[in-house]
């Protein structure tokens, strides 16, 4: 027999009466005490970061997995995208739908286990192939915490929070590219024999038997340091985060509803203007952001000649700082904004993505980083206002039952367009204009013959002459001008994203449900 409203709203009533009292709450404050509420989206926070270092340390190991297997600039672009984004992809929409019925904090706590154990994996890849199907695990696990997160972020918090709430969440962007820039940039460049040692001095030595610590690369070191400890992290989730009742936040009238089928849902999204553009614009800055971010560590080395430590120290604390600051400020400032302003979480992040295109052309065309940076900084910040508007628009454009879908949905264009050909087409464009600025030196060189030039050590560079020594000049100016000049026209693309969230704006507020119910 179906319910009427007011019948819904009391069993829900009656159900929240039922809960342990620390939880005790109204849903139109959000679920359990907001001290509870302030540990759980820490926690969510925290996994979010682990799920970002260990998708994007392959970014910063970009130089050395080269130098390890003899590869181009396109095979590292194939290994950061599609490796990652195309199962990573295809799985989100079945496990959101497996989260909008099922356990979603035991979804999450499973997925950070099996991430972490894949990534810890790609240190001991033996080859190409092998780190590539590693890849491909770790994007298995990272298929499962979005969705089923952002659902728990929604029942948790009320709508008027809510912005702010997955702002805070979407911080796992820039900060765990910031961390697996400092941790894998300094690990790839440590003393593998030095890091062997400190492991006999704090006992573990004997764990590792006869190994030669020094014929160990930094980059493998990398990827088991940072996987590892993410299977902690999945146990205490799994003991800690408490699943709260489903569609707790939503208007009572919505609560208790039957459930929806993924086509359902699906029509529903589709009539809703403000989602798709705000979709397509995201997918668009997706593809630049992953584009770029995966070789903004190789140009630092590239064309500033700075070390991997220097680079992703530079990349990782600068950069990463001020975008979490921008994806923080996009959801902060739309929740105050949208009051007086109800479009905020249009015009704010495309405001943003439209300013960042003239500085980040200046901060990669610029030949000195002490005018390069700032630029750099600025725009980092501001091209990240698309992405807490992105979560809140996904999650609030429809009711509880189909909250996790909606924003699996957005993770699958995103993802399958964005991050799966972004990385792998920039870098098939700086492997065609290498080949380019190589043709224009008239020394007859290629690729391969530049390959073993410029892995050599620097003191077997410093040590050539003549010919050879105008071939390595020739190669290292082509390797880095092919990547700088296709870093610029990606970033172009900003200024796209930024008119679709502008036009998204027009039918907002009627597509946002807790307005609607207003």
């Amino acid at each position: 027999m179906t319910q009427t409203p007011a019948a819904q709203a009391s069993a829900a009533q009656a159900s929240a009466t039922t809960a342990p009292a620390f939880h005790a709450s109204a849903p139109n404050t959000g679920f359990g005490t907001p001290g509870y509420r302030a540990y759980v989206l820490g926690a969510l926070l925290t996994v979010y970061i682990f799920n970002f270092i260990d998708r994007t340390i392959v970014n910063i190991l970009t130089e050395p997995i080269k130098l390890s297997f003899g590869l181009e600039d396109w095979q590292m672009g194939l290994l950061g995208g599609p490796a990652f984004a195309v199962l990573y992809t295809f799985l989100g929409i079945p496990i959101a739908r497996a989260a909008e019925r099922y356990n979603r904090v035991l979804i999450i706590a499973g997925a950070v286990i099996i991430w972490s154990l894949f990534t810890a994996l790609c240190g001991f890849a033996a080859s190409f192939l092998m780190l590539f199907l590693f890849r491909v695990g770790v994007s298995i696990g990272e298929a499962g915490c979005t969705p089923p997160a952002q659902s728990l972020i929604a029942d948790y918090f009320q709508p008027s929070r809510r912005a702010t709430a997955v702002s805070i969440y979407a911080l796992g962007v820039p900060l765990g590219g910031m961390f697996a820039s400092v941790f894998g940039g300094q690990l790839a460049g440590l003393d593998s024999a030095v890091f062997g040692a400190w492991l006999g001095s704090i006992g573990l030595g004997a764990l590792f038997g006869d190994l030669d610590w020094s014929q160990v690369e930094g980059w493998r070191i990398a990827f088991v340091v940072v996987g590892l400890p993410g299977v902690l992290l999945g146990l205490l989730v799994w003991r800690s985060i408490k699943e709260p009742p489903r569609g707790y936040t939503d208007p009572a009238a919505l609560q208790g509803l039957a459930k929806v089928s993924f086509g359902d849902a699906l029509r529903v999204l589709m009539k809703k203007p403000a989602y798709r553009h705000v979709v397509f614009g995201a997918m668009l800055a997706s593809f630049v952001g992953y584009g770029v971010n995966q070789f903004t560590t190789s140009f630092l080395i590239r064309t500033h000649g700075l070390t991997i430590q220097q680079a992703s120290l530079l990349f990782g604390i600068i950069l990463g700082v001020m975008a979490a600051i921008g994806v923080f400020s996009s959801g902060w400032l739309s929740d105050r904004l949208s009051k007086r302003y109800p479009t905020a979480l249009s015009w704010l992040p495309a405001l943003g993505m439209g300013a960042s295109v003239p500085l980040y052309a200046f901060g990669f065309i610029s030949e000195s980083l002490w005018y390069a940076m700032p630029a750099l900084m600025i725009a980092a910040m501001i091209h990240y206002f698309y992405l807490g508007p992105m979560y809140a628009v996904s999650g609030g454009v429809v009711d509880s039952r189909m909250r996790a879908t909606s924003v699996a949905i957005t993770l699958f264009v995103v993802n399958l367009l964005g991050y799966g050909l972004g990385p792998l087409l920039i870098g098939i464009l700086s492997t065609y204009l290498k080949t380019v600025f190589l043709e224009d030196y008239g020394l007859g060189l290629t690729l391969e013959a530049c390959q073993p030039l410029i892995a050599m050590a620097p003191e077997a560079q410093a040590a050539l002459t003549g010919s050879q020594a105008a071939n390595l000049a020739a190669c290292s100016d082509s390797n880095a001008e092919g990547l700088q000049w296709s870093i610029v026209i990606f970033s172009c693309g900003y200024g796209w994203a930024a008119l679709h969230y502008l036009l998204a704006g027009r039918t907002l507020q009627q597509d946002m449900v807790a307005q609607a119910q207003d």
